[in-house]
């Protein structure tokens, strides 16, 4: 039982972090564009950004799930 518990907080974590490393830079560009006027440059940077992120996060869970087997 405290392994499921253990496992459903990995993935439930891993999930917020896809989240907010993917949502967050574009939030931000998206803010900063409006405040600036500069749209869309800095949200599309912020796409970038969050992509970016987003494949650190899926190399290393990939990388970890290789060095479980």
């Amino acid at each position: 039982m405290v392994d499921d518990d253990k496992s459903y907080l990995e993935y439930l974590s891993l999930g917020f972090e896809i989240a907010v490393g993917l949502f967050a830079p574009i939030l931000i560009g998206l803010w900063l564009d409006l405040k600036w006027d500069l749209t869309p440059w800095l949200t599309l940077s912020g796409v970038a950004v969050g992509m970016l992120i987003f494949g650190g996060t899926l190399f290393r869970l990939i990388r970890n799930l290789n060095r479980k087997k």
